[in-house]
């Protein structure tokens, strides 16, 4: 006899709750849900299609929404390939007064999937310049402010995520300064700028 722990709706769940509600066909599938029984249940209304295989269980659309679940979303788009950064990054870290109009995610090459929605950007990150979320990954500060200014945001954007980082003590001028060389000459004049503004 089947327990509940084996069956289908269980296990999306808990996989789902670690996603803030979303999974994709492909999760589904693994967890005991034919294509056929998926389309049952978006026809039914009991999971919410939100992009092309991806998809939320209805009742985490009834809950308050966190800030960041939306990026979730993108991770599964990506199917795990991609990683918040940039300004959104910054938004994630709650550094300085960064509002992107786009979600910015870095990709490794040859990623293939395109959305209006979403700025791309391709690189190899180094695992030590990534952190773990809940149902994403994101750049670590440091990175996050060095790469946004190698991107030519705003010079207060910059500022102000720069004077926050070290408000806290999270990271060091050298720390930001190494970073910023490493991302490029926009990058290090931009951080130079910022560094001299905490002086002013």
């Amino acid at each position: 006899m089947q327990s509940d722990q084996d069956k289908p709706r269980v296990r999306l769940w808990r996989r789902a709750a670690r996603q803030r509600g979303y999974f994709t066909a492909a999760q589904a599938l693994e967890d005991g849900y034919s294509y056929q029984s998926q389309y049952f249940h978006v026809h039914r209304g009991n999971w919410i299609r939100v992009d092309r295989g991806v998809y939320r269980f209805r009742e985490f659309t009834d809950l308050p929404a966190g800030e960041e679940d939306h990026l979730v979303r993108w991770a599964l788009w990506s199917q795990g390939l991609a990683v918040v950064s940039h300004a959104t990054a910054l938004g994630v870290h709650d550094l300085g007064i960064a509002n992107p109009t786009k979600i910015h995610l870095t990709v490794p090459p040859g990623f293939r999937r395109r959305n209006q929605a979403v700025a791309l950007h391709t690189d190899e990150l180094p695992v030590d310049q990534i952190e773990e979320r809940e149902g994403f990954r994101v750049t670590r500060p440091v990175r996050a402010v060095a790469e946004t200014a190698a991107d030519g945001a705003d010079q207060d954007v910059i500022d102000s995520a720069v004077t926050e980082l070290l408000d806290r003590g999270v990271a060091t001028k050298n720390q930001l300064l190494r970073a910023a060389q490493q991302a490029g000459p926009r990058a290090e004049l931009a951080v130079e700028r910022a560094l001299r503004a905490e002086h002013a």
